[in-house]
């Protein structure tokens, strides 16, 4: 899966951006952002819901994670597997490991489960039509291509846009939740 240089000059603008966010407005923005997630029925009424362990300037996902088992949800984070990544069952984050990229996975013993309701998606940008701008290596968009799951992007406002391009195999994400609102994104088309 081939990135475009448009994609990629955007991905390094983006990312560059979060990065000047301090740690403490991330930790001010992912509270707020919890708090939007709360008013989507979609996540309220899921059981089964996938999210990530947040990696440098991604929204910090623990305190949704830790609210959802508190209310007897579970919770499922990705291992990459080979090319693809499948979601595992954790029960705390004791069940984690460092994995590829350096990001928190689940441990091998991790129950395997991919029928989720609600997807929680890391995203480097959006646009206000749920065109992603992920990392570049196609994780999210195979998963999502195969398994029809809902999904919502966890971002910062600032890191949405007008145009992000969007390729063949790009997944389109139904919810985008920020510190400042919610786009439900079939309802911008």
């Amino acid at each position: 899966m081939k990135d475009n240089s448009e994609k990629t000059s955007l991905r390094k603008l983006l990312l560059e951006k979060r990065d000047a966010a301090s740690f403490d407005l991330m930790k001010i923005a992912s509270k707020s952002i919890l708090k939007r997630l709360k008013k989507i029925d979609a996540f309220n009424n899921a059981q089964k819901i996938g999210a990530y362990y947040p990696i440098g300037s991604e929204v910090h996902t623990q305190d949704i994670m830790q609210v959802a088992l508190s209310e007897g949800k579970q919770i499922f984070l990705p291992k990459v597997i080979g090319k693809n990544m499948e979601f595992r069952k954790i029960e705390s984050f004791s069940n984690l490991e460092k994995g590829n990229f350096d990001i928190m996975e689940p441990r091998n013993e991790c129950p395997v489960d991919n029928n989720l309701d609600v997807i929680l998606v890391p995203t480097v940008g959006i646009s206000p039509k749920g065109i992603r701008l992920g990392y570049g290596h196609g994780f999210y968009d195979r998963f999502l291509a195969e398994n029809k799951i809902k999904t919502i992007s966890l971002t910062l406002d600032k890191q949405i846009i007008k145009n992000i391009p969007r390729s063949d195999h790009d997944i389109i994400i139904d919810w985008v939740v920020t510190e400042d609102r919610i786009i439900e994104t079939s309802k911008m088309k």
